[in-house]
């Protein structure tokens, strides 16, 4: 088939294009021309470069009707944030495209009553990326009932060589990792019994390429797109101090005493995380499409550590 990937050079991108090259599959990726795949890969002498300024093009009015031009028989989009450019879009491919896939979050859910979070669970989405994400998997699911042929895919903390994970402290600041390296004693907010759930940039592709392979199971359906198993701070911290050859060592203070100690980028990062305490199911992709996560939360954590170690990115 003919698929066009728009943002195909990102994390999922860097997996999901050598996937479908490999299945014989003919790819054009639609970018703006400034990023390059995380990991390099012969497949991309295969694949057709479109460059487009997505912003620009929605504005005024061009982007879909681009996009629908080049003759996709199916269209995944990594990148749309807001629901009238998803609609732009998915209007330009009605009748042209056999399938649209568009790339949501985990995110579309404040917090889950009950868990693991299914996709049948309501969503229930605070703060405005959250917000934006479920607004637009609700419109293209209703309008897969009415026939446009719509798939969502919802990907957790994505995770993999090439940039820094999300930590045990709930954010992103290399000093965790480092600190945990040298055996240093590491806080962590409340009791650390708050969830996060990694997934590896490639088990994302993973889903996107089955999803594309399943099509009649797919449509119409969103899938949760993460590995196997959530880690609450505690246990990712304990397991991240072993790896790295220490015995644990954590304190513990309530959120509030705990934020005064952080950047306070870091604490406003560390809340967004435990607020949600994401923790989801993947039974409905696992029996819908095959799913099976190659790598644990912590193996794709610890991939991506090596990867800084090895790039001199942690001291």
């Amino acid at each position: 088939m003919r698929i066009v990937i728009i943002g195909g050079s990102g994390h999922v991108g860097t997996y999901l294009v050598p996937m479908l090259v490999g299945a014989g599959h003919q790819v054009v990726n639609v970018s703006r021309g400034r990023a390059v795949p995380y990991t390099p890969n012969a497949a991309w002498d295969a694949v057709e470069t479109v460059v487009a300024d997505r912003t620009a093009e929605d504005a005024a009015g061009t982007f879909g009707s681009r996009i629908a031009a080049l003759g996709a028989d199916v269209v995944v989009d990594m990148i749309s944030f807001t629901l009238e450019s998803t609609q732009q879009l998915a209007n330009a491919l009605r009748g042209r495209a056999e399938h649209f896939l568009h790339c949501g979050t985990i995110w579309v859910y404040g917090h889950n009553p009950a868990v693991p979070a299914t996709e049948d669970d309501p969503l229930n989405a605070i703060g405005e990326y959250g917000t934006r994400k479920a607004a637009i998997e609700a419109w293209l699911l209703g309008e897969a009932r009415d026939g446009l042929p719509a798939t969502v895919f919802r990907p957790g903390h994505i995770v993999g060589p090439g940039w820094a994970p999300l930590n045990p402290a709930g954010h992103f600041n290399l000093d965790v990792f480092a600190r945990m390296r040298r055996g240093e004693e590491l806080a962590l907010p409340n009791f650390g019994l708050e969830t996060v759930h990694h997934v590896h940039a490639a088990d994302v592709a993973q889903i996107a390429f089955r999803a594309i392979a399943s099509r009649e199971a797919a449509v119409g359906q969103a899938f949760n797109a993460v590995s196997a198993q959530a880690l609450n701070l505690r246990g990712y911290a304990e397991a991240m101090f072993r790896w790295f050859g220490h015995e644990p060592r954590i304190s513990y203070l309530p959120f509030e005493q705990w934020a005064a100690t952080q950047r306070p980028e870091d604490a406003a990062a560390t809340l967004e995380h435990i607020s949600r305490s994401p923790a989801h199911s993947i039974h409905k992709a696992r029996s819908l499409l095959g799913y099976r996560p190659r790598y644990s939360s912590l193996a794709a954590v610890e991939e991506a550590v090596t990867w800084l170690i090895g790039s001199g990115k942690l001291g």
